[in-house]
C-alpha cells in the first residue's frame, strides 16, 4: 500500500438541510445507489451495496459498467456523527494501492457546508481535477435528493 497520499483533491458543498441528514446519507446504502452509484448518477447498474457503518467496519460497493464489474471498498476510520467521516477508498482490483476521503461537516445557519478532501497517492496528482469533479456530481446529486 502507498502510504504517502501527497496529492489532495479538494471540494466545499453548502447543503440547506441539517448536518445530521447530511452525514447520514453517506451511510445509507440506500441513499448511496442514489447519489454515489447507479443509473441517476452515471451509466452503470448497481450489483451490491453493502456498509457496516462504524469505525472499523468496511464497506463494497459493487457496480457493472458495461461489461465491467467493479467493486469499490474501503474502511471507515473515523465516524463523529454528524461532524466527521473518514474512511478508505480502493478499487478492489488494485489493492493494496488506496486513497483516503476525509468529510467534514459544519452546521451553519442556514443548513450545512461540506468539505470533502480526497487523498490520493503522488502518482495520481493527474486524477485530481477528475476526481474533484466526480465528487461536485455527487455531491450536487446528493443535494436534488435531500
Amino acid at each position: 500500500m502507498n502510504t504517502e497520499l501527497t496529492a489532495h483533491a479538494t471540494v466545499t458543498y453548502h447543503f440547506s438541510v441539517p448536518a445530521e441528514d447530511v452525514f447520514d446519507a453517506w451511510l445509507d446504502t440506500f441513499m448511496i445507489g442514489r447519489f454515489m452509484f447507479g443509473p441517476e448518477v452515471r451509466n452503470e447498474e448497481i450489483v451490491s451495496l453493502k456498509t457496516d457503518a462504524k469505525k472499523g467496519g468496511s464497506f463494497s460497493y459493487v457496480v457493472r459498467r458495461e461489461d465491467t464489474e467493479i467493486d469499490h471498498v474501503g474502511e471507515y476510520t473515523e465516524v463523529e456523527r454528524p461532524l466527521r467521516l473518514v474512511f478508505t477508498w480502493a478499487i478492489k482490483q488494485d489493492l493494496p494501492d488506496n486513497s483516503r476521503v476525509i468529510i467534514d461537516i459544519i452546521p451553519t445557519p442556514t443548513g450545512t457546508e461540506l468539505t470533502l478532501t480526497h487523498e490520493m497517492p503522488s502518482e495520481w496528482e493527474h486524477f485530481i481535477e477528475g476526481s474533484r469533479s466526480s465528487w461536485m456530481k455527487m455531491l450536487t446529486a446528493l443535494d436534488k435528493i435531500l
